[in-house]
């Protein structure tokens, strides 16, 4: 089994930083899914989404997951929202999910610094009655497909990344 650890978790639960904060640490490579497809296309995420639609978008991720299949190992991959949904997840490496409440996460994002920013890349967040359908809809199935289960809403970032390395190491 590839030795690569999969990041998954609804929109805004902070995987991007989660994973910045343990390849600083443990030495390893990060990578990000919708970076990897907006560097191929040329295009952000909510463009791909605005002008070929979410089917399109799909099957970039597809793509992106096939690659991380054939060529990447020992690396960290946070992915985007909807990333768990690939055909071959499991055969990446250990999935990873970062589990909070919804109003966990809608708090953290409103209340960041860069709050603007962080909710204007995420447009759901605009509709949060849309966004919390989401969230329960992809709960069950995130928990389903998790190796491991880390709950982030009491936890510091240090300890959120010590806890995924024990317990990958574990494994």
């Amino acid at each position: 089994m590839k030795k690569n650890i999969i990041l998954i978790g609804f929109m805004g639960i902070g995987k991007g930083t989660t994973a910045r904060a343990y390849a600083e640490k443990y030495k390893c490579f990060n990578i990000d899914t919708d970076d990897l497809i907006e560097s191929k296309t040329n295009k952000k995420v909510k463009s791909i989404f605005e002008d070929e639609g979410e089917k399109y978008f799909r099957s970039l991720e597809q793509e992106c997951a096939n690659w991380i299949e054939s060529s990447v190992d020992n690396s960290l991959i946070s992915c985007g929202g909807g990333f768990f949904n690939v055909n071959n997840l499991n055969k990446l490496g250990t999935v990873v999910l970062l589990d909070a409440s919804y109003e966990w996460i809608y708090n953290r994002l409103s209340t960041a610094e860069n709050a603007k920013s962080k909710l204007k890349k995420r447009p759901l967040f605009a509709e949060p009655k849309k966004a919390k359908k989401l969230y329960k809809e992809r709960e069950k199935a995130y928990k389903k497909i998790a190796d491991i289960i880390i709950d982030v809403e009491r936890l510091e970032m240090k300890e959120i990344i010590k806890e995924i390395h024990k317990k990958v190491n574990k494994k």
